[in-house]
């Protein structure tokens, strides 16, 4: 059984513009529209979530963001503060999560098995630290793992929005302007940093990220198929 999964590439595109665009998939999804994966580049933005300590691991002046280029922006979605740019891959799923017998922590445990698997096809061993969501690899000569992709849902009416940052050739000198998802002393890495010259496209990591997200709502799909009355 293959999963109706509309996939749509928004190129690049400000924060902003892409938050009201979920807002507005989600709307139709709920009225019965396919489920979707809406994949973005950002613009320099570092978004703040809604806990009441996330704007107090923002770091740098509004002089030093201006001159870095970096919008600050508040967002809806868990999680704390983090950083998006050029050369990250941003994924949106918006999907139903009854059509995939999935509750949110089956959910953000997909997503983190997505995201690994996808790396992994480009030589990249990874792991998750307990407590912590995200996808994180370790780093050689040091016992702290670095983390290359940060998550960060919100579930309405049963339907998720926002989802995944997965850094390619991420400028790694903005994630010093944050505190990065709140925790503090961690480090961030790159599929850049890690491969140097044998780092994939972004398209090769988009394509491939879409490929194992619909092999894995595939598989739940039939699933739940199979376990209904």
């Amino acid at each position: 059984m293959t999963v109706p999964l509309k996939i749509t590439d928004l190129g690049r595109m400000a924060y902003a513009p892409a938050l009201d665009l979920q807002r507005k998939t989600l709307e139709g999804v709920l009225a019965g529209e396919p489920n979707t994966l809406l994949i973005v580049e950002h613009d320099p933005v570092i978004t703040v979530s809604q806990r009441r300590e996330s704007a107090q691991h923002l770091l740098a002046s509004s002089e030093r963001l201006a001159s870095l280029g970096i919008e600050v922006q508040p967002t809806d979605r868990g999680g704390d503060i983090t950083y998006h740019g050029p050369g990250q891959l941003v994924a949106y799923p918006i999907i139903r999560l009854d059509d995939f017998g999935l509750s949110l922590s089956r959910y953000m445990r997909l997503l983190e098995q997505v995201v690994m698997e996808t790396i992994a096809r480009f030589g990249i061993d990874s792991h998750t630290v307990s407590g912590a969501t995200g996808v994180w690899v370790s780093q050689p000569n040091r016992t702290q793992a670095a983390k290359i992709c940060a998550m960060g849902v919100r579930i309405r009416k049963g339907v998720t929005m926002h989802g995944l940052a997965l850094n390619i050739t991420t400028d790694l000198s903005h994630f010093d302007t944050i505190v990065p998802c709140g925790l503090a002393g961690s480090s961030v890495t790159s599929l850049q940093r890690l491969l140097g010259q044998r780092t994939p496209t972004a398209d090769e990591v988009k394509n491939a990220l879409s490929l194992v997200m619909q092999s894995h709502l595939s598989k739940l799909l039939l699933t739940a198929h199979r376990q209904a009355p």
